[in-house]
């Protein structure tokens, strides 16, 4: 794809996020019920298997969602070609956005002396999932493996959110995390329908926990309810949540006060087409935070149950 104006990336990956919303749909729920063999690992992936990070997995969820494409991994046609395949003719490609920067050196003014910018710029080009191409090596096709068992505890996933030192309480009605306390408060396990909604909304908090000041020191500028700051605060953990179940294999199903989010979402959405961007990055930094704090407490489950980390 040619250099794209970045505006015109910011509001067409934003345009296709809000659709999905204006049909009730988050992208970043349901899409990782992949069955082929990489549908082990629940984020979108490149041809040679890394997994894509940030907003290119919410891009890729959108996608596959809109065109229910079970496979999550993706490819340019050049690498089709590479691999001896060919994308079919007809298919329409979807949109991923590399973040860089450049150096520009410019003149001040009122010094006389040149000084060097840094200019950030977003590159787009197109990937083709592998339903979209013929002629791929068998692995590309594979089923994958039964998933997991949601009416138990999950191994993997205990042993994970006990790794990562969070102050996790059980009780009560409510699920939450205190700001001003520095813990989360959990309903108890069996107060959830299955497991997955229980370490689905144990990653939400989690996520919350990583923005205090001691760690990521994420602030939108408070926490009142109804705000923008609110809703940016949510969106972060609500993605933050999927990129983190989405490593543990576990499907994210949508909470039930979460619908109510969805109208404050899209405002923000189409009042600042750079916010999703905003909360991915946010989002794909507290779900980093999260893995880099369980592998500093030596969190290592067995080779065929290890969490991959995000890329």
């Amino acid at each position: 794809m040619k250099n794209t104006d970045r505006r015109d990336l910011y509001t067409c990956i934003t345009a296709q996020i809000v659709a999905s919303l204006e049909k009730g749909v988050r992208p970043w729920v349901k899409p990782w019920n992949a069955e082929d063999a990489a549908g082990r690992i629940t984020r979108p992936l490149r041809h040679n298997g890394q997994p894509y990070s940030g907003i290119n997995v919410l891009s890729l969820w959108a996608s596959a969602l809109a065109q229910n494409f079970a496979a999550p991994i993706w490819m340019t046609f050049r690498q089709a070609q590479e691999l001896g395949a060919h994308v079919r003719a007809g298919e329409k490609g979807s949109l991923v956005v590399y973040a860089d920067r450049f150096t520009r050196t410019e003149r001040n003014e009122e010094s006389g002396e040149d000084i060097e910018r840094e200019i950030p710029f977003l590159k787009a080009y197109t990937v083709f999932n592998v339903e979209q191409i013929n002629g791929l090596p068998a692995i590309y096709y594979a089923k994958a493996a039964p998933g997991l068992v949601p009416e138990a505890r999950i191994e993997r996933a205990e042993t994970f959110f006990a790794a990562t030192g969070v102050d996790i309480r059980h009780g009560g009605l409510s699920a939450f995390y205190s700001f001003t306390k520095d813990y989360i408060q959990m309903p108890p396990f069996e107060a959830f329908r299955d497991a997955e909604a229980y370490y689905g909304t144990l990653a939400h908090e989690t996520t919350h926990w990583t923005g205090a000041k001691s760690r990521l020191a994420r602030d939108f500028g408070g926490h009142r309810f109804g705000s923008n700051a609110y809703a940016m605060e949510e969106l972060v953990a609500e993605l933050g949540a999927a990129f983190l179940c989405a490593d543990l294999e576990l499907s994210a199903d949508p909470r039930e006060e979460n619908a109510s989010y969805i109208a404050n979402w899209l405002a923000v959405l189409k009042n600042d087409n750079k916010a999703i961007f905003t909360a991915a990055a946010h989002a794909q930094r507290a779900a980093d935070f999260v893995h880099k704090s369980c592998a500093a407490r030596a969190c290592a489950s067995p080779e065929k149950d290890a969490v991959p980390a995000p890329g």
